[in-house]
Parts: C-alpha cells; structure tokens; sequence
C-alpha cells in the first residue's frame, strides 16, 4: 500500500531544517560574544609589541641613528695662552673680538721667519710679529688664530679664546668660519718640517674640526669675501678642510716643503679623531 502524507496542521508552514544551537546556562554566552573583540585588543597589543622590539637596537648590533658629531671630537691639546707672549707694558688697547658660528676649515701658513732659532725664543718671535702686524699694518691684533714652533709647542694667538670660533685675519677673503695656524719659520723646497710640528699641527686640526664634526680629509664651501682672493667676492669656492693658505689666496705660504707635508698631516688627523673611512664628500650646494 502506498503511504498516505498528513497534511500539515492549519496554520503552520513547513519550514527548511536548520541546527540547532545547544542553550548554554550561566553568564558564557556573553563572555563568547565579546571573544572577538578581545582577540582584536590582543593582536592590536602583540603588534606593538613587535613593533618595539624591531625600533629598539639588538644587542651587540649598532645603532642605525648616525652617530652625533662628538664621535669625532678630539682631545684639545695644550695650548699656551697670550699672557706668555704677549707685553702688557705696550699699553695698547684691545678692541673686542669678532665671531663666527663655527670654525669648518683651517689655513696653515708659515712665519716667513728664520729657522734656526731656539724654541725658548718663539714667545719674543711671536711678540715681534704682533708688534709688525699690529703697528706697521695697523690691525686690530695679530691675525693668526694659533702658532705652532719648532718643538711642537703650541700658542694662542688672535684673542677671544681658543675654544671659540674667533674670525681672524690670516687668509684674505676666507677669514670667517675658519682658524688660520702659523708655523714658525721658512719652509722652502728642501727645507725639513720638524716632526714635532707637523704633530702638533695635526693635533690643533683635530680638535678644532672636531668640534664641528669636520673631516680633515675632506672639502668644505666656504664664500670669499674679497675679489683679492682667488674667489670673486660673494662667489662659494670649495676648498680642503686643512688648507694652505696658496689655496685661498696668490702666495706660496706656507712653503713647498710645508705644503707637501699636508696629505699626511690630513691622514694623522682623521685618525686622532677616531675615523677610519674614507673621506666624507660635501655634496654640490652643501655648507657644513
């Protein structure tokens, strides 16, 4: 016999089967309602975390923020202040001195005086060229920023204080952001640079780029001031960091001999700063 289907009562539809959900008691329904939501609080918290972790250095691994500029700082080295040269007898008044922002070259020049004298003898020479510069030229001081003798020694020469980036009046048209060191003496082709002096020379250039973050390998753009340079004034010229005077200025200061000796001062330079690369290039229209 066939089946006979009941009809389904009045008043009812037939529905699709769907599954049901098992009624679970107590306050869980509302705690798996809100897991979402904390496992996106939980993931929002483990990303920033990892975030942390991978800015933070790892150990034994340096740092990839460049390094400051006093990781190339060196030591000052002594410097014999104006008072052991200097004859307060003269009476002359000293007009208040002139600065700039920073120092990012250094001139070397030559005394253009004799070699063979006594090392106890460089505060008179000293003296006599302040004496020179001061009353036949009229400046307002001697102009060179230090000066270095034959034994190394190393003097403090234009006022304002040897830390400071005091403007001099050493290199014609490149005076300001500069520091200009004279070595006492003539140094001609053939003539021998001391070797005391050529460290101590190193040692000053050292320092005093230092303070700026300067390489002594390198080239800096400085603007010439005077049409008397090499440079048309208001013209940038780019020029070594360590110079010779010559590259400033029409002169063969501070000598052939001194002027070869100036690669290798460079070179002992970077390395009492700590530097082991290269120079560093100052790129087109950068100043330091």
């Amino acid at each position: 016999m066939r089946a006979v289907r009941r009809a389904p009562a009045a008043g009812k539809r037939r529905t699709a089967r769907t599954p049901r959900t098992p009624r679970i008691p107590g306050p869980l329904p509302a705690l798996l309602g809100c897991l979402p939501g904390l496992l996106a609080v939980l993931a929002l918290a483990l990303c920033a975390v990892g975030v942390e972790r991978a800015a933070a250095p790892r150990p034994g691994l340096p740092a990839a923020a460049a390094r400051p500029p006093e990781a190339h700082r060196a030591a000052r080295p002594p410097i014999v202040p104006r008072s052991a040269w200097l004859d307060r007898t003269t009476g002359r008044t000293q007009p208040p001195p002139r600065y700039d922002d920073k120092v990012i070259a250094v001139f070397l020049h030559h005394t253009d005086s004799p070699n063979g004298y006594r090392c106890a003898d460089a505060p008179r020479i000293i003296r006599d060229l302040y004496a020179g510069q001061t009353g036949a030229r009229s400046w307002d001081d001697i102009g060179y920023n230090f000066l270095v003798d034959r034994c190394g020694t190393l003097y403090e020469g234009r006022a304002g204080g040897v830390e400071r980036p005091v403007t001099g009046a050493h290199t014609q048209g490149f005076n300001h952001r500069t520091a200009g060191i004279a070595a006492l003496g003539t140094f001609t082709a053939g003539v021998p640079v001391p070797r005391a002096m050529s460290e101590a020379i190193a040692a000053l250039t050292a320092w005093k780029l230092g303070l700026a973050g300067i390489d002594p390998r390198g080239h800096v753009r400085l603007v010439s001031s005077s049409g008397l340079s090499r440079h048309r004034a208001g013209t940038a010229a780019t020029l070594p960091a360590l110079a010779a005077h010559k590259d400033g200025f029409m002169t063969n200061c501070p000598g052939a001999a001194l002027t070869a000796r100036l690669p290798a001062i460079r070179e002992r330079a970077a390395r009492l700063q700590g530097r082991t690369r290269g120079p560093a290039r100052t790129p087109p229209g950068v100043t330091p």
